[in-house]
């Protein structure tokens, strides 16, 4: 069995906070600015699912699992 390393759970736990901020934004808008440019909403969606796979890969790597 491949001994998991602390920084893959790290990893996934930021992705993790990443996704909850984005999922938190699609369910009670702001506005995000950056310069003069507004981002829009769907960009949250995107980065939501993006980001909430990124963090489920991690957790599996971590855990030593394969497949579905």
């Amino acid at each position: 069995m491949k001994r998991s390393t602390p920084f893959t759970w790290i990893a996934a736990a930021i992705f993790a906070v990443m996704a909850i901020a984005h999922i938190y934004r699609l369910i009670q808008p702001f506005d995000v600015t950056i310069g003069s440019c507004v981002l829009p909403q769907w960009v949250s969606a995107v980065a939501a699912v993006i980001t909430a796979g990124l963090s489920w890969m991690l957790c599996r790597e971590a855990r030593g699992t394969s497949g579905l």
